[in-house]
């Protein structure tokens, strides 16, 4: 039963990266017109970075990918933890408006690597 939440929860993560990707690629998504001033201070930072969110949609395209997968699950997890950790201190620093969502995020990725440790642990031996 265990393995079956986390296999629905980990499809359901894994496609919101494929749709966050594929948004940044496509911008098909408005942006909010209510964001924080610091919220867009930062994104135009980051857009003044040429190459920044090519790369970001791409970690998550393949990381989204990856972990929908089960066999693959564990290299996801790896590719989108550094996306993740700037997606949680956005939410916890700059605009705290959506940190519940980020939390429950966070709580299926580390879902997701406690399921795969002994995978880890192979790569520390």
């Amino acid at each position: 039963m265990k393995n079956k939440i986390l296999n629905i929860l980990s499809i359901i993560f894994g496609l919101l990266l494929i749709n966050g990707g594929l948004a940044k690629f496509f911008q098909y998504m408005p942006t909010p017109t209510n964001l924080p001033e610091a919220v867009m201070k930062d994104n135009a930072a980051m857009m003044e970075i040429s190459w920044l969110m090519p790369l970001i949609a791409s970690a998550e395209l393949l990381g989204g990918l990856l972990i929908i997968f089960p066999k693959t699950r564990a290299l996801g997890a790896l590719v989108v933890f550094p996306v993740m950790v700037g997606v949680l201190l956005t939410h916890l620093f700059v605009d705290t408006s959506n940190v519940i969502m980020a939390l429950v995020i966070w709580v299926v990725l580390i879902g997701i690597i406690l399921n795969n440790k002994e995978k880890y642990l192979a790569l520390l031996k």
